[in-house]
């Protein structure tokens, strides 16, 4: 009987391990279209393009000072500290280096880039519409084309960095180009489920123990 309850207990045990690790998986779906990283504490909206959605914007494409108040401005799930993702300079990991600039491809210090090539599996110059794995299915909306970011080109105020969502090439673009944006905001939206995995191993656990106890009183 002992051999039998310990087996079982061991079991429970290796279930809230395998939940706990899903709970640390580097995206989570939130639901209500909020997906979070854990690698990097920010959370995603899951439409790519929630200022076409919107209404905001007929396409989604807009200037960076709209894209800056679109974002500024939004409020969803509960959340109004959105805004546009930021850009990392210096990144040692672009492809390409220049007087402290950083860009190119292969960026990932930046929230676009970890996002493309790390969560996503995107390629360099290949379409993240056709080279991707399983974490794509989590977003929406996703364009193949540039979003901007929220970090301005400092030798020249008249350019922001962005981020080619179609090749994972990191660039800078004038304000006044039409690119699209992307919602982003610090922290998480939900605790880690953990408190819900150990009450389910407790709960588990209790109920071996009772039925064990019953048996021994037979």
């Amino acid at each position: 009987m002992k051999f039998h309850l310990r087996r079982a207990v061991t079991a429970l045990f290796v279930v809230a391990l395998g939940a706990s690790s899903m709970a640390q998986a580097s995206l989570v779906d939130r639901g209500g279209g909020l997906i979070y990283d854990t690698d990097l504490n920010i959370t995603w909206l899951a439409d790519a393009n929630y200022a076409m959605t919107s209404g905001f914007d007929a396409d989604g494409a807009m200037t960076w000072s709209t894209a800056m108040t679109w974002a500024a401005d939004l409020s969803y799930g509960g959340y109004t500290d959105w805004r546009l993702p930021a850009t990392v300079q210096p990144d040692a990991t672009c492809g390409d280096q220049s007087g402290g600039d950083s860009f190119g491809y292969n960026c990932t210090g930046s929230e676009m880039g970890h996002l493309f090539y790390t969560e996503l599996g995107g390629v360099a110059r290949t379409s993240i519409a056709t080279t991707h794995n399983a974490n794509y299915n989590l977003f929406q909306n996703v364009q193949s084309d540039s979003y901007w970011s929220g970090t301005v080109y400092a030798p020249y105020i008249y350019y922001v960095w962005s981020f080619d969502f179609y090749d994972g090439n990191q660039l800078m673009g004038i304000k006044g180009n039409p690119f699209y944006a992307w919602a982003v905001r610090p922290g998480d939206v939900a605790a880690v489920p953990l408190p819900a995995t150990a009450w389910l191993f407790g709960s588990g656990l209790l109920g071996l123990l009772g039925a064990a106890r019953a048996r021994r009183r037979r």
